[in-house]
This record gives C-alpha cells, structure tokens and sequence, in this order.
C-alpha cells in the first residue's frame, strides 16, 4: 500500500512542533537552560514554551525567529504573551522599531503549501541537530 501523503494541517502542526524545539533550545546553556523572554525566569528549556509576539494566525511571522521568543507558561498563557514587555525587549535587543516591523510584517498575506512546509521542517530539523 502506498504511504499517504502528510496534510497541509499535520504539516503545519510538525513545522510548529519542529520551530519550538528550535527556538526554545537555542539560547540554552550546556545544562539546557535557558530565560523567559519577557519575565527573565530561568528554567530547563523543556519547561518553557514558543512564544509569539504576533500571533500564530499570522502566517507571515509564525515561524519568524524575531517574532519568536521563550516565555514561561505564566506570560505566555496567564499574561496573554506580555505584549508590550514583549515589543520593549524586542527593540531593546534587535533595535528600534523591531516591535512595528513585524507589526507591519504581520499584515503582509504569505501562503505556504506542502513543498515550503516541508523544506521548513527540515531547515529547523538541520538547525537543531547543529546545536547539538
């Protein structure tokens, strides 16, 4: 029987899996620890989460690495993100107007089909198996 081809919705889910993975561990030190973008918690990264500046139903930015930060589940999810801790941080540490650019950025209309899904999952994949 022929292997069926993964849909555009698990594809989606395996890209968002694989980016979390990506952008909570890339900051961690070698004990795998790592700080709330927002609040400065440190914690193991495998307690702290993907947090989005623009929301992940922005499909321009959800796999932005700028507009991706750890947060604790605490600004994250009770804190609905800290967003404007969030938009301060982010130009403090990438520069002025970081926080509107991808504001901007947000609006823009970005289609991805299964190929672009696909070559993200492994760009990620690639990423995290270097930090290794």
């Amino acid at each position: 029987m022929p292997k069926r081809k993964p849909t555009k919705s698990a594809l989606i889910k395996k890209a968002d899996k694989v980016f979390s993975l990506y952008i909570r561990q890339r900051n961690s030190d070698h004990r795998g620890h790592t700080e709330c973008f927002t609040c400065g918690k440190h914690d193991h990264w495998k307690k702290l989460q993907c947090g989005h500046f623009m929301s992940r139903r922005h499909y321009s930015t959800r796999w932005n690495e700028t507009n991706c930060q750890v947060q604790c589940s605490a600004c994250n999810v009770f804190r609905y993100g800290e967003q404007y801790k969030f938009s301060k941080n982010l130009d403090s540490k990438f520069g002025e107007n970081t926080a509107e650019d991808l504001l901007i950025l947000s609006n823009k209309t970005v289609h991805y089909d299964a190929a672009d899904l696909l070559q993200l999952i492994e760009f990620y994949e690639k990423k995290i198996s270097e930090l290794k």
